[in-house]
């Protein structure tokens, strides 16, 4: 019977996707609001620009080394020769462009928060504090990106950062929760 409702999950259900399964049933889709795990997603996400997301997964724990355990106040004071230094870790992605983005969204960051009092504040905003809880019953069916994500990119860009395209947007409001796009198959959904 668990091997059927496994087989049930909108992703992580192939042989040696122990992982992806936890991630999928432990935290996709479920509301986050503690500031430094929404740091730890921007960062990941936008690193997965133009990847897929197991990649990144497989690579989380890299980055939590390489990025001070996703404290945005130590990213924001990263030197340019730290920076340069994690282009030669096969732990992460070593795209220098994603790696110069990590301080200066973190700075961005910094000032969101001091701006609103939290990140979440602000991040929550967007959806009127309250989780958009989608009812799909197929992943053709879920959009790549919403009115909302589009709004908080423009914002995000014309703040200053970078990665933050409206569909890298959308993918980060489905892993920090704004967003609940469990397929209606799936035993999360039935479970919330």
């Amino acid at each position: 019977m668990k091997e059927n409702l496994n087989k049930q999950r909108c992703f992580g259900n192939k042989e040696g996707q122990d992982f992806y399964a936890h991630y999928h049933d432990h935290e996709w889709g479920i509301p986050a609001h503690d500031d430094q795990k929404l740091f730890e997603f921007l960062i990941l996400e936008g690193a997965q620009a133009g990847l897929n997301w197991e990649t990144i997964l497989k690579k989380r724990s890299g980055y939590q080394k390489a990025f001070c355990n996703f404290d945005p106040q130590k990213v924001a004071t990263m030197g340019d020769e730290d920076l340069e230094t994690l282009r030669h870790d096969p732990e992460i992605i070593r795209n220098r462009l994603k790696i110069q983005s990590a301080r200066k969204n973190a700075r961005v960051f910094l000032d969101i928060q001091k701006e609103f009092g939290s990140f979440d504040r602000y991040l929550w905003a967007f959806v009127n504090n309250k989780q958009v809880r989608n009812h799909w019953e197929s992943f053709k069916d879920v959009p790549t990106e919403t009115p909302e994500s589009i709004a908080l990119s423009k914002d995000l860009k014309k703040r200053g950062m970078s990665f933050v395209g409206p569909t890298i947007m959308y993918a980060y409001m489905q892993a920090v929760g704004l967003v609940d796009d469990h397929l209606t198959t799936c035993p999360c959904y039935k479970s919330r």
